[in-house]
């Protein structure tokens, strides 16, 4: 009887040892640095100058969705390189794509400041307008007077976007149109001139305006989605669930056209 006894504890702690080895190999496994990673952080320790390593680096953090890491990452090479306007170009962006817009807005000054790009003035412009900054008409005045920005229509853009987040939805039209007509295919534009015309109640032109774009553009999943905004608006229900549905065909992972169908009661 002793003897089976002592079998069982031996038994036992047995058990309890190859557990604890397979939650101890486990933990390394989870501890461990991804491959690529890894190779990124090793190849900036060899380089240590390399400004194309890091921002490869920033980059991989960015499509794994691991932003903290990407932001500090950049902020590291800002430390000590200060006046280096494409790493506060990217910081911008970064900043941007998770929401804090008043950090982008910095960042993107900053870079400006140091070295005035037509395209990082435009992403400011923007963002001006958004957020209802006067100066988004100033940017767009600049960028209309530098000829050699070729960004006339993004000038008139940006001025659209100010009126119409300002509730000057006429005037917002106005200047969408002329950005259409100096490049037809310019999608942006008809997104917004469709949800100014929104906003006035006047759903019958903003969806002419959307059927124009997706025309041109078969695969624009935006216009689809506002299309369904608009027949929703218009209670036509069965029609706008075709237009959410079509924008996830073009875009699987468009949030918004999911919650809209969602609120209709179809289920993806």
């Amino acid at each position: 009887m002793q003897q089976i006894i002592c079998m069982k504890h031996i038994l036992y702690l047995s058990l309890i040892l190859l557990v604890a080895c397979n939650n101890n190999e486990v933990a390394q496994s989870n501890d461990e640095t991804p491959p690529k990673e890894k190779q990124l952080a090793d190849a900036i320790k060899q380089f240590p100058d390399s400004t194309i390593l890091v921002e490869n680096l920033a980059q991989y953090y960015r499509e794994n969705g691991n932003y903290d890491k990407a932001i500090s990452t950049v902020n590291n090479i800002l430390h000590t390189d200060s006046l280096n306007a494409r790493f506060w170009d990217v910081k911008a962006t970064l900043h941007f794509e998770v929401g804090d817009t008043l950090s982008a807005i910095r960042a993107y000054e900053r870079s400006i400041d140091i070295n005035p790009q037509p395209d990082v003035i435009i992403s400011l412009g923007v963002l001006y307008a958004q957020t209802k900054n006067p100066l988004a008409l100033a940017m767009a005045d600049g960028l209309i007077m530098a000829n050699k920005a070729a960004a006339e229509k993004e000038a008139f853009f940006i001025k659209g976007l100010y009126f119409s987040n300002t509730n000057d939805k006429i005037n917002a039209i106005l200047f969408f149109d002329k950005c259409i007509a100096i490049n037809y295919t310019f999608m942006e534009a008809y997104r917004e001139k469709a949800i100014a015309l929104y906003d006035l109640g006047k759903y019958k032109e903003a969806l002419d305006i959307l059927d124009k774009a997706v025309t041109l553009q078969n695969n624009f999943d935006e216009g689809y989605y506002y299309m369904g905004r608009t027949l929703e608006k218009m209670n036509k229900a069965s029609e706008a669930i075709d237009m959410y549905q079509t924008a996830l065909l073009y875009d699987p992972g468009y949030i918004e056209a999911k919650e809209a169908l969602a609120r209709l009661g179809i289920k993806n």
